[in-house]
Order: structure tokens, then C-alpha cells, then sequence
């Protein structure tokens, strides 16, 4: 569609896509800055009609000039184009006026040379002559001054034939002959398109045919050419507000306003409007111009205050109450006055209450007394000052303003009191309150429990709780307080009832509203895990205390892996939600292009739908394109096909920061422990994997005991990659520890004829020796896997490599005997009896390290035994039979705190008496002693 834009003289200039709206009293502006002066030489008949014309008023606020062959009624009905008429206004408004004013301001300076030149050209004598041929026979002038430009009114005339086609239409209308008028009316707007009337005529006959769409438009292109009717645009207000279309409401609602400014109602409606939509900002400046309009519209001035807190002005809410203070000082309305009050109160500007109030006193309540919530309001003040003598004050209201009527009052006064820490005359004002009752007593026996607690008076403080409880049964924190309390005096059982579901928790709707559901709170089952451990019920403990504990784990550690969190990739749906959520423009009609009611965060986020959908819409074009030259069918039933699967992050965390609680800590162990009494190593050990991630940079003291803990849960289960974890860092932070390795070999040796595991237990082992050559637990372990693949002569190399740096060791002395009387036994071996003879050294030497001990005499004797010296074992054995042993204990962990059931043997387990007597009594049989063998076992193997 082209339409031309007219110049100041009606001709035709460069054309645009788009309607030409042009103000024509800025063109009067225009045309009385540019114009020249008017000829002095006119007549009296001229001047009454320019009179008359001057007299007419411009209905018209916008010309549209069109271009040849365009119908204005093309933009109206379900055929129409969808222009953005009223979006493009203001634009072309202001374009045109400056294009108007170039071309008036350079005609006018050609007019004025020309002029010049040719009074120049006329000689003197000349001009006179014909001045007074001009001035011979002319009327008289008028005495009333001549204006400069255009005389208004005079392009605007309608033309007869108009008129009489308005005419026939308004008939044709009254008649209920519809089609008839809109055929005129059509006509009329071809002959004339910047006639308000016609329009407003069509929307009249379109509405009484029942179609209001049509009807809306053409009223919109009435008060589009008539901008300050009013009443039009209140009725297009009203049919938007119908239809609830709230974009197209906050435009007619503007523009309704911009032709009636002192309509107050109508700025309600906008505050209102726009507070609803969470534009608090210009709904707050809206309540601020209707109390500008109206000064003493009290509530608008005290709804803008409050808006303007919303959008965190606070300052500006103060101003413009004191503002109205300082404008009525005398009229002031009691409500602004305890508002403003509320305010500085709430940001705690405590003497400048006070000023307000002592202004009150003197301007409003002067020789009167203030009202008793004022005084209650300074004395506050007075006792967060500090000024205790003048906050005596506040006892009075007890006395004066008595509970029943002022109890809100009362209660401030206590919370007051109780927030500053004067527990004693909060609790005077508090019991004052009991007597009412229309209060709500769980509320106030919890503030009064809570001053007694604070009061050391715990008895009094559970009483108080235990009434509070009764009014408020789903309050949490009543019931972590009061079952905390009686934790602490070692009450369980009264404790248990409290965090305990009620028995009929498990026939509750799932659906229902969990918020009502207080047995649900993270914070109820982590006290009532506390009451199952303090009773020693394992099973409860765990079973209750474990899902919050790995959930958080889980939690945490994922967005701890995602530190800047991954945002989920939308599906189609949600984009094509958020789309259309903000495009809420009508696709036809004069009316589409208004201003949406989105928020900006909405509309970028709308934006970057769109993107996406594009993008995505490329990608299956490009998919289907391939699929189709590869020929393979390809469907897309599926909106989310091209929606990657991604981890879904977890839920909200039960137990925030857990790791960072001293107590929290503390339960995580005890549930690893309790775990493990219950066999359940697994969940255990997944828990202290979890915990080791996040703790590891963190809380260097409990990752070793948390390592320590899941060494010992790895050595209970049969996966070989848990337990070489877990022990493979213990061997690495204690490289020279006895008991770091013993907990190593104790794991690993079970995987060793593991042709996987064994390679890879091997290689680390290497690695320890490579880099802690010196390390003798290494060295040790190393000549142990010698001898069990019977490598004796490579396991006494390590030996004595361990015996080079620690010659008085016992179990050093003792390996390397032991290897040595093993390699004499081999068939390629020729120094047999030295080898023996060395071996016997080496226990000898461990026995008197050991100083005569019963292990020590056993060694030599089974040695000697396993050589053939039967003489001398069986002294040896007889030796160890006439030695008592005491039991010793197993060796722990770095950092172990706590003993294992299952890891204690029976009674009596270091004593080698029996083994002793059974060696004994073979050596005895294969001599033919036979009595004496069967009284060796009589005496030291039966029970």
C-alpha cells in the first residue's frame, strides 16, 4: 500500500508505506511561524468571512492523505492488512511538521527576495501611482487586527455534497436500512478520508448489525482522527475492558486520559491496572498524579506511598508524605500521618518519628492530646533509643488504653520490648493479653514461652510451649523447640510425640498440601532421627535419616560439579508458551501493534523463543533433507525431537549446607556406623563417597576419617574398586605406617589371583616403593607376594632390604628366617645347611627381641619341625606349651575411634598352646609314642 504525504500547499511529496497522520494546528503552529504579511489591501466582506472562519473549531487532530486508488476502508475487517496506524502517529506527526516547516521557512525566504528585487526594479514615482490606483475606489478597512497564515476553519468546510451524502447515510441509518448507509458511507470516506464523522457513522451501523470487531475498528479510526473526544475513547475503553485484552485496555485507557486529564476515575483505573500487571513503579506515579490533580485524596496519596515501598523508593514514599504534612498542615489525615510514621519506623529512623510526632503535637493536636497510638509509637522509639525515662510512657497504655480495646497496640509494645531484650516487661504486657479471648492464644503463649526460655526458666518455657502447641499444631519451630528441650533433659519418651507422624499420616492424600503436612519437614525427621539414636533404635535411625542425607549429598554435589548452574534446555512447548505469552497483538484489524502488558524480562525471554524455534525448525528441515537423500522415512511426531537428553538437576536440598554444621558432620558418622552394624556397607560406602567429595579441599581432619571409615566398610564388602580406593589414600597420606599397609595388604590380598586387579595392585605398589624407597611397611608387603607365588630367594632379597634399615624389628628378623628355611628346601640350592644355620639365626635373634614370647618359640620350633629337627621342635613346643599368653589388640586405623563387633575375635586368640600340642602329638605319633600323643591332645585340645 503507498501513501502519499502532503506538503504545506496540498502537494504531493515522496511517498511511504504507511498512512500519513498530520496534526493540523502544528501545521497552524507551522504556517503563523513561516507566514508573510497578509496584503492591507482587502476588502470588509474578506474580513467578515475570515472572521467567521476564524471562529470554526478543527475537529480534526490527523489528516491521512492517500495516495491515488487507495481505499481507507481496506485497513477495517477481516481482509485488512493489520497497518500499525496509531504506533506511527507520533512519528509521522513530528516528520511531517518538520518536513513543513523546511519548506515554509525557504518559500518564505524566496518570497521575501523577490519581492524585494521587483520593488527595486519599480522606480519610486512609479509605485506611488499605483498605490493609489490600487487604494481608489476600495472599501474600508477593518480596525481589527489582521492575523499572519492561514485563517482557520477555512480548509475544513464540507463540502454540500458531503453534507447531503451524511445526511442520507443518517436516515438510511435511522431507518434500519444498514446496507444502504454503509454504501454512502463508504463513498464518503473515498471522498473524503479525514472525516471523523463518517467513521464514527460505520461504527454505529456495524454495531447495530452485531459485529462489534468491525465496529471497534472504525471507532478506533474516529478517535484516531479525533484524539480529545473523550467520551470515544471511554467507550472503546469499555468494549477493551469486555473483551480482556489487556494491552489493547492500557492503550485505550492512555488515550482516554490524554483527552480528559482530569478524569480522576480514569487514573484509578491506569494505578490500578498496571499494579495488577507488577508495575508498581508507574502504578505508584499514577496515585502520585491523581493527589497532584486532587491534593486531598488521601488515598491515593497513601496508595502511591505503599507502591513506591514495593519498588523499594523509600525514600520517595517518605517525601511525598511529608510533602502533603507541610501542604495541610492543620487538615492532615490521621491514616498519612501513622503511615509515614510506619515507615521511618520500619527502617529504623527512630528520631525522625519522633520529629513528625512532636510536628503533629504542635500543628495538628495543638493543646489537644495525641492519640493513644501515636504515644505508643514514641515511646517505642524513646526505648530503641535508650532513653528509658521517657519510654515510661508505654506503661500507661496498659493502664489507659486497656487490653481488650487496644490489643494489636499492646502486642507491638511487647514484641517491642522482647526484640530489645527486656524479657521481663515484654512478659507484663504478653499476660495482660491471656485475659482476651478473641486473641490468638498459640501465638501469644509461643512469644511468652519463648521470653521465659530466654529467662533461663525452662519449666515455665515448657508449659508455654505445651499450650502453644495445642493452637498450633502444624508450627514447627513449637515442636523442635519444645522436643530440643526435652532432649536435654534426657525425656525421649516425651519427645518421641512429638516428631513422630500421627498414626494416621500414611492414609493422607500424597496430593494433598505437604505445607500442612509438618511430619514431612526435613527439620521434623532430623529430630526425630536424634530421639531414635538417643534411644539406641538403629534401624528407625537409619531408615529415617538416611534418604535426607543422600539427597542433600547428591544435591549438593551436583551443583557443586555445576558451578554455574546448566539451565535446562526448553522443550517446543514451553517456548511456543513463552511466545505466546508476549505476542499478544491482534494479526488484522487497525488495532494490531498495541502495546503488550508484558514485563522486559518476559519480552527478552520471548525473543530468544523465537530464535530457538527458528533454529530448531532449521535443524529438522536440514534432518528431513538428509533423511531424504539417504532414503530413510523420517517422522517428527514427536515436538521434542530435537531436545537432547540432559541430567535433570535435583531437588532442593532437605539439609542445606550439611557438611558445614559441626552436628551435622557428626550424624553423617553415626549413620556411616549404624550402617555398618546393620551389614549395610554398600549405602554406607556410597555415603562417604559423597561426603569425600565435598569435603576433600575443605575439611582436610575429616576426610581421613571418613577414609578411614570407608576403608573399614571396604574390607567388609567384595568389590575390590571400593576397598583398593579407600585404602590406596590411606597408604598415600601414611606411606611409613604399619597400620596404613596391614589395612592395605588386608584388602588386596583377597584380589591378588585377580589377573585385572592383581596387575593393578602390583603397579601401585611399585609406585609407593619408586617414590618411598625407604619405606619398610612397602618392602614388607613386596617380599609377602614373593612368598605366597614361592619365590623364596626374591622374598628374602626384600627382607633383607627391610632388615638394612630396621635390624632390631622382630617381624622383620622373623620374615627373613622364615624365608631362608624356606629356600634351604629347594633342590637347585647347595649350601643347604648354611642357608638353615641362617635362618635359625635370624629366629633366634627375633626371640630374643621378642624376649622369650610364646609366638617366638613357636616359629623356631616349627621351623625346626619343617627341616626335619624333630629333637629340637619338640623341646621348642614343649616350651611354648608351659608359656601363658595374654591377648593383644588388633591394630587400628590412622584416625580410628570406634571398634568393629565383627572384627573381634573370641577370647584367647593370641594363645598357641593348641597349635603346639597338635604339632607335638604328630611328632609323638610318627614315633611310635602313641599314649603319650593321645595325652598331649587330652590335655591341651579338648574343652
Amino acid at each position: 500500500m503507498d501513501v502519499e504525504e502532503g506538503d504545506a500547499g496540498g502537494s504531493p511529496v515522496a511517498s511511504e508505506p504507511a498512512i500519513d497522520a498530520v496534526s493540523e494546528r502544528d501545521k497552524d503552529v507551522a504556517d503563523k511561524e513561516t507566514g508573510e504579511v497578509q496584503d492591507e489591501i482587502q476588502g470588509e466582506a474578506d474580513d467578515d468571512e475570515a472572521d467567521d472562519d476564524e471562529d470554526e473549531d478543527d475537529d480534526e487532530e490527523y489528516a491521512f492523505r492517500f495516495k491515488s486508488g487507495t481505499n481507507p476502508l481496506d485497513f477495517v475487517g477481516d481482509d485488512s492488512s493489520g497497518v500499525q496506524l496509531y504506533q506511527q502517529f507520533e512519528r509521522l506527526e513530528y516528520e511531517a511538521l518538520a518536513e513543513k516547516k523546511r519548506k515554509a521557512l525557504a518559500d518564505s525566504q524566496g518570497e521575501r527576495l523577490a519581492k524585494k528585487a521587483r520593488q527595486e526594479d519599480i522606480p519610486e514615482a512609479a509605485m506611488d501611482v499605483i498605490m493609489e490606483a490600487m487604494n481608489c475606489g476600495s472599501r474600508r478597512k477593518s480596525r481589527k487586527p489582521k492575523k499572519r497564515g492561514r485563517r482557520k476553519g477555512s480548509k475544513n468546510k464540507l463540502s454540500p455534497e458531503i453534507s447531503r451524502m451524511l445526511g442520507n447515510a443518517t436516515l438510511h441509518y435511522a431507518h434500519g436500512r444498514h446496507k444502504e448507509a454503509i454504501s454512502i458511507l463508504n463513498e464518503v470516506v473515498r471522498l473524503a478520508p479525514n472525516l471523523p464523522d463518517s467513521y464514527n457513522m460505520l461504527g454505529l451501523v456495524y454495531k447495530a448489525l452485531g459485529n462489534h470487531k468491525i465496529a471497534f475498528e472504525f471507532y478506533m479510526l474516529a478517535g484516531l482522527l479525533k484524539p480529545k473526544d473523550s467520551s470515544l475513547w471511554k467507550l472503546l475503553l469499555s468494549w477493551s475492558i469486555e473483551q480482556g485484552n489487556v494491552s489493547q485496555t492500557c492503550y485505550c485507557l492512555s488515550k482516554a486520559i490524554t483527552a480528559d486529564p482530569k478524569d480522576i476515575d480514569l487514573r484509578f483505573y491506569q494505578a490500578s491496572l498496571y499494579a495488577d500487571l507488577g508495575d508498581y513503579k508507574k502504578a505508584a506515579e499514577s496515585y502520585e498524579q491523581i493527589q497532584q490533580l486532587s491534593p486531598q485524596n488521601v488515598e491515593a496519596l497513601t496508595s502511591g506511598a505503599k507502591l513506591y515501598l514495593k519498588c523499594g523508593q523509600v525514600e520517595h514514599a517518605i517525601d511525598i508524605l511529608e510533602d502533603y504534612l507541610k501542604s495541610c498542615p492543620s487538615e492532615a489525615d490521621l491514616s498519612v500521618v501513622e503511615l509515614l510514621v510506619a515507615i521511618l519506623m520500619e527502617i529504623k529512623a527512630y528520631e525522625r518519628v519522633l520529629k513528625q510526632i512532636e510536628h503533629v503535637q504542635t500543628v495538628i493536636y495543638s493543646g489537644k492530646e495525641l492519640p493513644l497510638k501515636l504515644k505508643a509509637k514514641s515511646g517505642i522509639c524513646y526505648l530503641h533509643l535508650g532513653n528509658m525515662e521517657k519510654a515510661e510512657i508505654l506503661y500507661d497504655v496498659l493502664e489507659v488504653g486497656r487490653a481488650n480495646d487496644h490489643k494489636d497496640l499492646i502486642t507491638e509494645v511487647a514484641d517491642s520490648f522482647m526484640s530489645l531484650g527486656y524479657f521481663s516487661s515484654a512478659l507484663k504486657f504478653y499476660h495482660a493479653l491471656e485475659i482476651d479471648d478473641g486473641l490468638d492464644k498459640g501465638n501469644l503463649h509461643l512469644r511468652i514461652a519463648q521470653c521465659y526460655l530466654s529467662l533461663k526458666e525452662r519449666e515455665k518455657a515448657k508449659d508455654f510451649f505445651y499450650k502453644a502447641l495445642h493452637g498450633l499444631e502444624d508450627n514447627i519451630e513449637v515442636r523442635l523447640t519444645l522436643a530440643t528441650l526435652l532432649l536435654e533433659d534426657a525425656k525421649e519418651d516425651e519427645a518421641f510425640p512429638l516428631v513422630s507422624p500421627p498414626d494416621n499420616s500414611e492414609g493422607v492424600n500424597l496430593n494433598s498440601d505437604k505445607s500442612k503436612q509438618w511430619w514431612v519437614d526435613p527439620k521434623i525427621k532430623f529430630k526425630l532421627c536424634q530421639v531414635y539414636r538417643a534411644k539406641g533404635m538403629t534401624k528407625e535411625f537409619v531408615d529415617t535419616i538416611l534418604p535426607l542425607v543422600r539427597e542433600s549429598l547428591l544435591a549438593e554435589n551436583y551443583w557443586r560439579r555445576h558451578k554455574i548452574k546448566v539451565k535446562k534446555r526448553l522443550t517446543e512447548s514451553v517456548l511456543n508458551q513463552r511466545v505466546k505469552k508476549v505476542d499478544c497483538f491482534q494479526s488484522d484489524g487497525v488495532i494490531r501493534g498495541s502495546i503488550s502488558s508484558a514485563t522486559p524480562s518476559d519480552r527478552l525471554k520471548a525473543s530468544r523463543a523465537k530464535k530457538l524455534l527458528q533454529k530448531k525448525a532449521a535443524l529438522k528441515e536440514e534432518k528431513k533433507a538428509a533423511a531424504k537423500a539417504a532414503g530413510v522415512d523420517w517422522h517428527s511426531d514427536n515436538d521434542n525431537d530435537n531436545d537432547e537428553p540432559q541430567e535433570e538437576p535435583p531437588k532442593e536440598a532437605p539439609l542445606p549446607n550439611l557438611l558445614k554444621d559441626e552436628e551435622h558432620r557428626c550424624l553423617i558418622k553415626d549413620l556411616c556406623k549404624a550402617l555398618a552394624s546393620l551389614q549395610r556397607y554398600y549405602e554406607a560406602l556410597e555415603i562417604i563417597q559423597l561426603t569425600l567429595k565435598l569435603c576433600q579441599n575443605t575439611l582436610p581432619a575429616e576426610v581421613e576419617e571418613f577414609r578411614s571409615l570407608g576403608a573399614q566398610m571396604a574390607y567388609s564388602t567384595m568389590d575390590p574398586k571400593l576397598g583398593f580406593e579407600y585404602v590406596k589414600h590411606i597408604v598415600s597420606k601414611h606411606p611409613y605406617s604399619f597400620a596404613a599397609w596391614n589395612c592395605y595388604y588386608n584388602v588386596v590380598s583377597r584380589f591378588l589371583s585377580h589377573p585385572k586387579w592383581g596387575k593393578i595392585y602390583s603397579k601401585f605398589l611399585r609406585h609407593m616403593r619408586g617414590k618411598c624407597k625407604d619405606s619398610v611397611p612397602a618392602t614388607l608387603i613386596a617380599g609377602h607376594q614373593f612368598t605366597m607365588g614361592s619365590l623364596h630367594q626374591d622374598a628374602a632379597r626384600e627382607y633383607l632390604e627391610a632388615y638394612k634399615m630396621l635390624p632390631e624389628n622382630p617381624l622383620i628378623n622373623l620374615c627373613v628366617g622364615t624365608a631362608l628355611i624356606n629356600l634351604s628346601l629347594g633342590f637347585r640350592l647347595k649350601n643347604k645347611h648354611q642357608t638353615i644355620a641362617q635362618g635359625l639365626a635370624f629366629l633366634y635373634n627375633n626371640l630374643r627381641l621378642c624376649e622369650n614370647s610364646q609366638e617366638a618359640l613357636y616359629n623356631i620350633a616349627r621351623a625346626c619341625h619343617h627341616v626335619g629337627l624333630v629333637t629340637l621342635a619338640a623341646s621348642y613346643y614343649e616350651k611354648v606349651l608351659q608359656t601363658p599368653e595374654k591377648d593383644h589388640p588388633i591394630p587400628k586405623l590412622p584416625n580410628e575411634s570406634w571398634d568393629v563387633a565383627e572384627n573381634q575375635l573370641q577370647h584367647g586368640y593370641c594363645d598357641l598352646r593348641r597349635e603346639a600340642a597338635f604339632n607335638l602329638h604328630l611328632i609323638y605319633k610318627k614315633s611310635g609314642a602313641v599314649d603319650l600323643a593321645r595325652q598331649i591332645l587330652k590335655d591341651h585340645c579338648t574343652f
